[in-house]
């Protein structure tokens, strides 16, 4: 009867943990995507350009590479806690930084700057760190794949959720999503501080030296698909924001849909991508077989979905492939997730699922420029840039990826 009781309390602990670390992924992606429809907004408040406007973006995901590294290795050398809880900390004063300067100064774009400067270091310690935390929780590998594939579909709500906040946000004012990235991130902290229980995963306290020859060896072992599902993850979340950044384009300037309408709109096809994510994670279990051959799938189903958007010209049409493609890359993310985590070792989880989180930002960050630049030119070369980097994921997942050898 001991036995049972403590099972069911521990079964009960991680519920718990589930859902406030689901919050992180929820949270860092509402602070980043949710102000990507409402940069017009922004460009005609603060009197900048689209460049400019731009810049808000990405800042955030170029401080964020650099960082994630770094916090990696903090969070296997001190704790995953110690490094997750400062960083929501530091997310939500960046929040306040940009909030508190537009509301108050008449010129307030460079501190706007540096308010998503600190978020996005928060962002580097916390949402990456995620990744290696569950590995800790959840020592079966069964419940460690399905977890991930709640937090992945965390992920992919926020970005279902951000195009109708940010809009319904901006329409009260234009500043106010600034503020709310605070209030999310202290619930967020009270959640992880409270129902998260500590992991005595850093007993051997490995030093920097050590922890880069742990690294190194890592890649020695498993470098050749490593390398894979690293250029994969930045793949897709290439295709997934430049995809986002054309359709918001043109949704508003072609057939007019603008603020909540449009954001309603976007959520739409997002919403597949969530659905497709949470799926996935409770069917690949611990096979890495099955998990090579979701993503393989997947990619294709993403290259076939923005190969055809020339053929026509309606909003609907549109939607519909972006519907295809999200889902693709919702099938695709939780099992890159799963493969590394279930396939490092304790002591260098942190380092490796940190690197494929930077590898994910230089996507995120490199999209919507890119595609930018395109637009400006024939729609055939942005299709044709897609779609290539889309074969090219699809060839590395199905030479790249050998789980039988991991």
């Amino acid at each position: 009867m001991m036995n049972q009781g403590e099972t069911r309390q521990d079964s009960h602990e991680k519920r718990l943990a589930i859902i406030s670390l689901s919050s992180i992924p929820l949270i860092m992606t509402l602070g980043n995507s949710m102000l990507i429809p409402i940069l017009p907004v922004m460009e005609t408040e603060l009197d900048i350009s689209k460049l400019q406007s731009s810049y808000i973006i990405t800042v955030y995901s170029i401080v964020a590479i650099f960082f994630i590294p770094l916090a990696g290795f903090l969070s296997d050398r001190f704790g995953r806690k110690k490094v997750i809880i400062p960083s929501l900390i530091i997310t939500g004063a960046g929040g306040l930084v940009a909030g508190w300067a537009s509301y108050s100064m008449s010129d307030p774009f460079i501190w706007i700057l540096i308010g998503r400067i600190l978020q996005g270091i928060g962002a580097s310690g916390a949402s990456p760190i995620v990744l290696p935390l569950v590995g800790d929780i959840f020592r079966d590998d069964k419940e460690a794949s399905a977890t991930l594939g709640i937090i992945e579909t965390s992920n992919t709500v926020g970005k279902v959720l951000s195009p109708i906040l940010g809009a319904a946000l901006a329409a009260v004012v234009w500043f106010l999503p600034f503020f709310s990235i605070p209030v999310f991130c202290v619930v967020s902290v009270l959640l992880v501080g409270f129902l998260v229980k500590n992991k005595n995963n850093n007993e051997e306290h490995t030093n920097f030296h050590e922890y880069c020859q742990l690294a190194k060896d890592a890649f020695k072992e498993h470098g050749k698909w490593l390398c894979s599902v690293f250029f994969i993850g930045a793949i897709l979340m290439f295709i997934l924001f430049g995809f986002l950044f054309y359709l918001s384009s043109i949704l508003e300037e072609k057939y007019d849909y603008k603020g909540i309408w449009k954001g309603l709109l976007l959520a739409v096809p997002l919403l597949a991508l969530s659905i497709a994510s949470f799926i996935t994670g409770r069917k690949i279990e611990d096979n890495l077989v099955k998990m090579k051959w979701i993503t393989f799938i997947g990619i294709i189903l993403t290259g076939c979905s923005v190969a055809v958007i020339p053929f026509m010209d309606h909003p609907v049409y549109l939607l519909t492939i972006f519907l295809i493609c999200g889902t693709g890359i919702g099938m695709g993310l939780p099992c890159l997730d799963a493969l590394i985590t279930e396939s490092m070792k304790k002591n260098v989880r942190g380092v490796i699922t940190s690197i494929y989180s930077a590898m994910r930002f230089i996507g995120v960050a490199a999209g919507p420029p890119v595609i930018a630049l395109m637009m400006e030119e024939n729609i055939i070369w942005m299709v044709s840039l897609l779609t290539i980097f889309a074969l090219g994921a699809g060839f590395l997942a199905y030479r790249g990826i050998k789980p039988e050898s991991n």
